[in-house]
Parts: structure tokens; sequence; C-alpha cells
């Protein structure tokens, strides 16, 4: 029988981060998870109805973590909106409650004095506040209480890693000192041959879950005529020197990557076919963050619009949680945690 390292989850949403960690391949170890947290109700209903354990629906500030049992690994992506690049100037970072809620997670390893640690968050968290926020988080973490650790923080993209979707972000791994483990990201496996948005989706039409054919307005299928597969609003006559996203009207193209899959937004932002005049369903946009066609979203459709956006690709995180059983189990050996 594989050992099992305990994770306890926080942040975690609809479980895309958690749902990587347990995919995570090793023959001698795996990961279980043994308690996770979050905010949004319409989150843990989808958590619940995908996973076989149970989620805390609460505000983390009102968790008493000398409750939560104990664990060998803590995963998280703190909420992130905050810090996005989407929000150009407007970014708060820590001059909000929500940009605060990482010192909860920081918390919780001072508390638990996990193994190692693992977090997730936008690209926009190294230009926060002139990269001062990336530097205050990661000092934070190294001089938890009870523990210090050996943190590391990496950009990258899932689509060198085989999610079908240029998507970058963040990784911060923690990896406790007495471990003496020089934690090393994986190399990419999908760097000069990513996977195709027509590979993705192909056969989604027979999914049977969240694969609602979504409204279009007439005036944006006429506009999707002048866009030819991987364009957008820039393709469309008197619309060349705008200076707007380049999602905006954005279409896939069946060769590439999709584009990063956002959580919401007004009109042109939900993502348009490569060969069809319409926007993705949300099956679709699910295939793209890489959760198979048997895992069911709860909610209406911008409901679930928006927890995709949030989400965690699954495939992108996994190289992550088994490169930490590989280095775990190769240099330090299971016998030390069990």
């Amino acid at each position: 029988m594989k050992k099992k390292f305990k994770i306890m989850s926080l942040f975690a949403g609809y479980g895309g981060m958690d749902l990587g960690f347990i995919m995570a391949e090793h023959p001698e170890s795996a990961y279980e998870i043994v308690w996770a947290n979050d905010f949004d109700k319409t989150a843990c209903e989808t958590y619940r109805k995908n996973f076989k354990h149970d989620i805390v629906c609460g505000d983390i500030w009102d968790i008493d973590l000398d409750k939560t049992p104990n664990c060998d690994v803590i995963v998280g992506g703190f909420p992130c909106q905050d810090f996005s690049i989407l929000r150009g100037d407007n970014r708060d970072g820590f001059k909000s409650k929500r940009g605060l809620l990482y010192t909860r997670f920081v918390e919780a390893v001072s508390k638990k004095s996990p193994l190692f640690f693992v977090a997730e968050n936008v690209k926009g968290l190294l230009t926060t506040h002139n990269g001062w926020a990336i530097k205050k988080i990661k000092e934070d973490f190294e001089k938890v209480d009870h523990a210090s650790y050996d943190v590391k923080y990496k950009l990258i993209n899932f689509a060198d890693y085989g999610v079908p979707q240029n998507r970058e972000r963040v990784i911060i791994v923690g990896v406790r000192r007495d471990l003496k483990l020089n934690f090393v990201f994986p190399e990419p496996t999908h760097k000069n041959k990513p996977v195709p948005a027509k590979v993705a989706l192909a056969g989604v039409e027979n999914a049977k879950f969240n694969n609602e054919k979504i409204h279009i307005q007439p005036s944006t299928k006429k506009k999707l005529e002048f866009i030819p597969a991987g364009g957008n609003y820039k393709n469309l006559p008197g619309y060349e020197n705008k200076n707007w996203m380049s999602l905006i009207y954005k279409r896939l193209h069946p060769n590439l990557p999709s584009p990063t899959i956002v959580a919401n937004g007004g009109g042109g932002t939900w993502g348009y076919h490569f060969s069809e005049p319409r926007p993705l369903t949300n099956r679709e946009r699910a295939r793209i963050q890489t959760f198979p066609d048997n895992f069911e979203f709860v909610g209406n459709i911008p409901e679930v619009r928006k927890q995709l956006g949030n989400a965690v690709p699954p495939l992108g995180i996994k190289p992550i949680a088994e490169q930490i059983l590989k280095m775990a189990n190769k240099e330090i050996g299971l016998n030390k945690f069990f």
C-alpha cells in the first residue's frame, strides 16, 4: 500500500489544485486531502459534488486552525484579484483585507509545520507594489514560528506542462528547512509542442455536464464573421486602432493553445470557437482547464464560467505535486515521514 502525504487545502475553490495533487503518480507514495476550506458557497457545492471528502465552507478568518487536523502538506491559491494585472494600476494588493488573506496561509504553516507547502497566484503578484509584495510574502513564509522554510517561487506557463492554454501563474513552494531538500521545479514537458485547442476539444460534444450552448447576440455573431481563427477585435473594421485587451473577441486557433480562460467580463470576453461562430461552452472551458468530463460544476452558466476562470488547471499543478513526491522519496526516503 502506498504511503500517503496528508494535505490541508486552503482557499480550495473548486478543487483544481486538490485534484492535481490527487492525480499525482508515484510508485511508493501519494496524497490524500484531510481538510479543506473555502468561503464561496457555490464553490463548496461543486467541491462536494466531485470529492469524497468534505469541505468546511466558511470564512477562513473564523476558522480555529488549532482544531484542524495535522498534515504533511498545505496547498492553496490565496485570493488573487487584488494582484491581477487585468486590474492595471488599480491593484490594491496588501491594501485590502482580501489581499492580506495570504497571512492566514502563513499562520496555518506556522501552526502545522508541514513538510511542504505549495501556493498559486497570478502573474501580477510579481509586480504589485513594485515587486515588494512577492518579497514580503516570501519573507513571511520563511520566518514562520516553530519551523523555518526554504521558499522558492517561479512564474510558469501551464501550457509548458501539457495544459492546452497559455496561463501564466506564480507557483510558490516551501520546504521545511530541517529536511535539507533542495526543491527544483520540474522541467517543462511541452515547451516545444504544446497541446492545441483542437485536441483539447475533440469529442467534447459528447460530454454530459455543463455543455449548454451559450446565447450569443446577433451583433456579436456578425463580428465573428470578420475574425479568423486566432484573431481578435483588431480584425474588425474600424477597431484596428483601439487599445483593448487582446482577449476581446478572441477566437481560439485550432493548432495553438487557448488564450487564458478568464472568470468574468463583459461582451467579447467569453472566448470563441475557432470554427463555429459562438462562445465556448463551459464544458469546453473545462476541457481547456484540464478538468475531466465527469467533473460537474454546480451553478448557472455565469457562475460556472466564474468557477472555471478562477480555477487551477489540475494537469498544470500535477507535475509540481509529482516532483515533491519524487524528490522526497529519492533524496530523503519515506521512513523519515512515516
